[in-house]
This record gives C-alpha cells, sequence and structure tokens, in this order.
C-alpha cells in the first residue's frame, strides 16, 4: 500500500485513497475465499458421485487451499499494479489544481512566517478571551455579594426608621440622641458586668484557696 498521506485528495473526497484501495483489496480477497469454498463444495459432490473414486474431503480441502493460495498469490500482484494506477490516475488530484474552498489562497497567498505570525496572534487573542472571560465572572459575583448587602443595608434602614418613628410616638425625641444615649447605657453595662465577673472569678479562687 502506498505511504503518501494524500492529504489533499482527503480534504475532497472525505476519505483517504488508501483507505478506498484497503476495502476494494479485502472485498475482492473475501469473494475469492467464498468462490473456493463453492469450487470446493462443486468438486466434492461431482467426485463423489463418480463411482469407485474415493476421495476424502481433506484431501479436497488441501488442493484447494494450495489454488488459493496460487490465486492469492497473482491477485497480490495484479492488485498492487492496480492500485499504482489507481492512485495515480483516478484517486489523485494533480498539482495544479485548487479546490473551490481554497481558492481564497489563491487570492490571499501568505508564507510560512505570516501564517505562524497568525497563529501566535490567534493564541493571543485566545488567552485575552480567558482572561477577559474569568474577570467577567469575578465582576458577575462581586456584582451579585453587592446587591446582597444592598439588600441588607435596606432592611437595616428600614429597621432604624422604624426605631425612629416608634421615638417619635413616645416622645423620645431625636433617634439619633436616643440612640447615642442607648450605646452609652449599653457600654456602661457592659463595663458592669465585665466588673462583676472579675469579682466573682476573685470570689471563686478565694473559696477554692480556703
Amino acid at each position: 500500500m502506498s505511504v503518501d498521506p494524500m492529504a489533499y485528495e482527503t480534504q475532497f473526497f472525505g476519505f483517504t485513497p488508501q483507505t478506498c484501495m484497503l476495502r476494494v483489496y479485502i472485498a475482492f480477497q473475501d469473494y475469492l475465499f467464498e468462490m473456493m469454498l463453492v469450487v470446493e463444495g462443486v468438486m466434492l459432490k461431482k467426485l463423489n458421485s463418480i463411482p469407485g473414486c474415493n476421495v476424502s474431503p481433506s484431501q479436497i480441502r488441501k488442493c484447494t487451499e494450495k489454488f488459493l493460495l496460487f490465486m492469492k498469490e497473482h491477485f497480490d500482484k495484479l492488485f498492487s499494479k492496480m492500485e499504482e494506477v489507481m492512485l495515480q490516475l483516478v484517486l489523485s488530484i494533480p498539482k495544479n489544481v485548487l479546490l473551490p474552498e481554497d481558492k481564497v489562497q489563491e487570492q490571499y497567498p501568505y508564507s510560512q512566517e505570516e501564517f505562524q505570525a497568525l497563529q501566535e496572534e490567534l493564541q493571543q487573542l485566545q488567552q485575552q478571551c480567558r482572561e477577559e472571560a474569568v474577570l467577567e465572572q469575578a465582576l458577575r459575583a462581586e456584582l451579585e455579594e453587592q446587591k446582597v448587602v444592598k439588600a441588607e443595608l435596606e432592611k437595616i434602614l428600614q429597621c432604624f426608621d422604624g426605631l425612629e418613628n416608634i421615638c417619635r410616638e413616645h416622645g423620645a425625641g431625636n433617634f439619633k440622641e436616643s440612640f447615642a444615649l442607648l450605646t452609652q447605657s449599653s457600654k456602661k453595662l457592659q463595663d458592669v458586668l465585665k466588673d462583676v465577673e472579675e469579682k466573682s472569678k476573685k470570689m471563686k479562687q478565694h473559696d477554692q484557696l480556703m
């Protein structure tokens, strides 16, 4: 079989010419084997019908195998010549022929260096696209977080508005001043609580020593 990749022919036909010839070879070979089995059956039937002929099936099989080997050797030689003709004259595209989908290359020719530069530029653009996609994903995630924070802040503002309304209804004056006083009172309570906890710890240590 030919080792030429015949890439342009593969592009045009949709299959490699070598694959086509291999399938033809296998089809011919299968047909040859089937034909020899038929011949063997006919010979066995004819010989058995002759009086006094004592030819066993194994003897016929040996003869059939020898004949099959002879036929296959000649077939391989003939097929080798047929394959050469088919690949050169039938399944090949002349060097001066350009496929319709490649006409653009004739209009806009480029060198190997230009093609390599385009490849590198394409890789850079692809990398930029990937980076921008990652950045866009990160921005979307941050936007979602900001939406959640905004919703929480709106809830807090609504809570403050409700507290201010309650303070006004009970004559507590300005909510900000009341909130400041509440904060101071809370801090004082925390200090008192901390002082009580420290005294309690000292009393426990004293009891343990006693």
